[in-house]
């Protein structure tokens, strides 16, 4: 198998790619007398993980090893590491026919990362997991189990995770809140780590927002869905790419894809100013009537009322920013991701 040529970045319009090596309407031929097993793709985002990738992939590949009923895709995405991570990966996709690398131009943030997978994706079912090992790659066959016996989405739910106290504390907050402002119904405890039955991904290959929050899409998409309880394990090597900052970037793309309830307390917090306003108004009215004598304590009061509602008007104005930001983005209607480079897959030895 040989590395493609490095060419220019390519340009991905805002409609999906057509499945390499796969027409999309054209039934999989199997040779006569032979039972067609079915492909599993999997579609693995990698960012600066070059410490762990030689690790998570023997362990993938030996679980699979185990399943001689299955066949696999792997579908590497390379968000724009700035390690090594690519030439391991390029190394893999030389020795391991299964696997097909997908370099992006720069970094594109994870969730696009699993956009591109899912594009380029050509199986009966796509698992969509990360590489660091703390999902364990034994697990997503438990997941394919669960989708031959009907599913067409199989959530992986956490049932404990190896984390520090915070990280599990402000975990558990985030996922609660996510799901009671949004309206969709969010399962609890899960990542982007699922199945995806072929249906399901085609369907969701359509949802081509910049601003993407992948698993409140596929929980908004219906179809039959079924969870698989699993105990993530510690990171096997680096660092976590969801620090507090990105998972808090993470919750208002969530909230501002799936609800308008932001806005909603924003004319509810209208209501309530408006309400203290008029008391204090009808207060100071009375006492001027009532007890003239009395003289109202007015800069004290003052001052407090307009920071009160110089920083109530800030708020509303970086919510309503947020929605407005999203339309921008939206209308300008540039590519999701730029790909270098697809190495590997059914057209390395073309």
């Amino acid at each position: 198998m040989t590395q493609q040529d490095i060419r220019p970045p390519v340009h991905i319009p805002s409609r999906p790619l057509e499945r390499a090596g796969t027409e999309r309407d054209e039934p999989a031929r199997t040779e006569p007398g032979r039972v067609r097993r079915p492909l599993i793709s999997y579609v693995l985002p990698v960012y600066n993980e070059q410490d762990g990738i030689a690790a998570f992939h023997a362990e993938l590949t030996a679980a699979l090893d185990g399943r001689p009923d299955l066949d696999a895709e792997l579908v590497y995405v390379n968000d724009g590491s700035s390690d090594g991570s690519l030439a391991l990966l390029t190394a893999l996709a030389d020795k391991d026919d299964r696997v097909k690398v997908v370099d992006f131009a720069r970094n594109f943030g994870h969730q696009i990362a699993i956009t591109a997978g899912l594009d380029l994706a050509t199986g009966d079912a796509v698992i969509v997991m990360d590489t660091d090992l703390q999902d364990p790659p034994r697990v997503s066959l438990e997941l394919v189990d669960a989708w031959r016996q009907g599913a067409e989405i199989v959530h992986a739910r956490r049932r404990s995770r190896q984390d520090t106290l915070f990280k599990r504390g402000t975990a558990h907050l985030y996922y609660r809140v996510l799901r009671s402002s949004t309206d969709v119904d969010i399962p609890l405890d899960t990542g982007d780590f699922r199945l995806l039955d072929r249906r399901v991904a085609d369907e969701l290959r359509k949802y081509r927002e910049r601003s993407r929050f992948v698993r409140g899409i596929v929980a908004s998409m219906g179809y039959r869905q079924s969870e698989v309880a699993f105990d993530r394990d510690e990171r096997f090597a680096g660092e976590t790419k969801y620090p507090l900052r990105k998972m808090a970037r993470l919750a208002v793309d969530g909230v501002t894809s799936f609800s308008t309830a932001p806005l909603k307390m924003i004319t509810r917090l209208g209501f309530v100013v408006l309400a203290l306003s008029l008391a204090g108004i009808l207060y100071a009215l009375a006492m001027k009537a009532f007890r003239p004598d009395i003289t109202v304590s007015g800069w004290t009061m003052l001052m407090v009322v307009t920071l009160f509602l110089g920083g109530t008007q800030m708020l509303s104005l970086g919510v309503l920013g947020s929605y407005v930001g999203r339309i921008y983005s939206e209308a300008q209607g540039r590519p999701l991701y730029l790909v270098r480079e697809v190495i590997g897959g059914p057209k390395a030895d073309d």
